[in-house]
């Protein structure tokens, strides 16, 4: 990052300055997804009865957003070069993106292996790939005003990378967003949820009031209402549930209510159920 600083106010290329600027959001966000995985992995408390694993979430959401900034200043920048060019010194800009696309294949590598499922994770291994393609084409402008002088190629790449950055930014922060207010994980359709436990579990004649969300990217929940088959306990339903669910769709944690008659959520009489959020220890009616 510090080369590339110096280098690009030498050279007087955007390519560099905007990959260090970009390379600058990496240590803090890289910093920032370490401390939330290390606090992450602390055990649950009375007061943060799921532990502190949203806080890797957390994490992505902000380094997504890092992203959108960096992109639109690499723009704005790059816009005003094109109406006022600035001098590029190909040969120096040139040494210091090869050095620079070095350091961020490293940083690449070490990445490539994690858990691309986990937000915090993929947002990290997108910031030094954005990085990577920034040194990238730092060096094909370097070679380009080399061979021909044509200096418009350093804001012009500068766009490109920037775009690429956007793409990324918002694939993070649209999937941590989801889980931070809660949403249903794709895969986790109440309405598939309520269709293949009435199906396949017999012990249940009918569920409803499903909800489902995650906790991270790769740890889901879900409650719901389940009223037994004639016959059935309520211990025999809550267990063909939770197996169904953990089986079926990887959801280890479910809170089961069971319930006799009218569900319990229905107020006034009424014994339909509607959308209203209810959970709790398995009960009977």
């Amino acid at each position: 990052m510090i080369v590339e600083v110096v280098g690009g106010l030498l050279s007087g290329s955007l390519a560099l300055l905007a990959d260090a600027g970009h390379m600058v959001s990496d240590a803090a966000a890289l910093a920032f997804s370490w401390i939330a995985i290390h606090y992450g992995k602390r055990p649950a408390t009375l007061q943060l009865t799921y532990g502190y694993k949203r806080l890797e979430v957390l994490a992505a959401f902000v380094n997504g957003c890092a992203l959108f900034v960096i992109a639109g200043w690499i723009l704005i920048e790059a816009i005003r070069r094109f109406a006022a060019p600035v001098p590029v010194v190909g040969k120096t800009m040139l040494i210091v993106a090869f050095a620079g696309l070095l350091a961020n294949i490293a940083a690449f590598l070490v990445l490539h292996g994690g858990n691309r499922e986990n937000l915090n994770m993929r947002g990290a291994w997108l910031h030094v790939m954005g990085d990577m393609l920034g040194s990238a084409a730092a060096i094909v402008a370097a070679g380009v005003i080399l061979l021909t002088g044509w200096t418009p190629i350093d804001p012009l790449l500068s766009i490109f990378v920037a775009v690429i950055i956007l793409k990324s930014a918002w694939g993070i922060v649209k999937s941590s967003a989801h889980i931070l207010l809660e949403g249903s994980p794709e895969f986790l359709n109440p309405t598939e949820i309520k269709a293949d436990l009435e199906a396949s579990v017999a012990q249940v004649q009918e569920v409803h009031h499903i909800h489902a969300w995650s906790i991270t990217g790769e740890r889901h929940m879900i409650t719901l209402h389940a009223v037994p088959a004639p016959g059935i306990s309520a211990r025999e339903a809550m267990i063909a549930v939770q197996q169904r669910l953990a089986t079926r769709f990887g959801v280890e944690h479910a809170t089961i209510q069971i319930e006799e008659g009218a569900c319990a959520g229905a107020h006034g009489g009424d014994t339909r159920c509607g959308d209203a959020s209810s959970s709790g220890e398995p009960s009977r009616r």
